[in-house]
């Protein structure tokens, strides 16, 4: 690898990848060699490019559509096991930081972090070392002791299966993202994954799998 870092940038909003590629082009060390608007499309330009026109490491949004960053990370390091992802998103739930980890994401790191901190991140990811704020640890024990935790071995998380039963309830994503008090994209991440792990296609097959595992109180 070159003394300079090339870096892809993934997330499904133009501004966020503009604002993020302002950010990293100021720094001599950093080169943005491209850009995806969700997980897939990174997925589907590795598979099309040759190696010498690969990133050394992909900043990685974690919601998105169509493919999340989880996912993403899973499928690309399947393939491209030497690459270096770091999530970067606005979201700190301990099972997301946990899912994101088990992937393969060398660091979680939060938006909120200065343009200076993810460029620290980002040079101590592409040398292998994790780097992550003291509320991701935090959030990622706490993720790690729930799934331990668990006492069935059904593989969702706590949060995945609240949103299982409120699918098999016939709540809506708004009502569950109101009930629960997350973003509506947070809902949507939850039913992908669902729908990934249990191996289903949609909300009604999700609401039956409940129903047939006897989480479901008939009233």
């Amino acid at each position: 690898m070159s003394s300079t870092m090339r870096v892809m940038i993934v997330d499904d909003h133009d501004m966020v990848r503009m604002g993020l590629k302002t950010y990293l082009m100021l720094e001599p060390s950093i080169e943005v060699i491209g850009e995806a608007d969700n997980g897939q499309r990174m997925l589907d330009y590795l598979l099309n490019h040759p190696a010498e026109e690969h990133p050394d490491l992909i900043l990685m949004d974690l919601m998105m559509p169509v493919m999340n960053g989880a996912q993403a990370t899973r499928a690309i390091l399947g393939k491209f096991p030497h690459l270096k992802i770091v999530i970067l998103t606005s979201f700190l739930e301990d099972d997301l930081v946990v899912e994101a980890v088990e992937a393969g994401a060398v660091s979680y790191v939060l938006k909120t972090v200065s343009a200076e901190e993810l460029i620290y991140a980002l040079q101590g990811a592409c040398r292998g070392m994790p780097v992550m704020t003291s509320d991701v640890s935090q959030a990622l024990t706490r993720g790690i002791r729930q799934r331990a935790a668990q006492s069935d071995d059904s593989g969702l998380t706590e949060r995945e299966k609240e949103v299982l039963l409120l699918i098999a309830e016939g709540k809506s994503n708004k009502d569950i993202a109101e009930e629960l008090h997350i973003s509506i994209k947070t809902v949507k991440t939850h039913v992908s994954n669902l729908l990934m792990k249990c191996e289903l296609e949609d909300r009604t097959q999700l609401a039956i799998y409940a129903h047939r595992k006897g989480w479901v109180q008939n009233t």
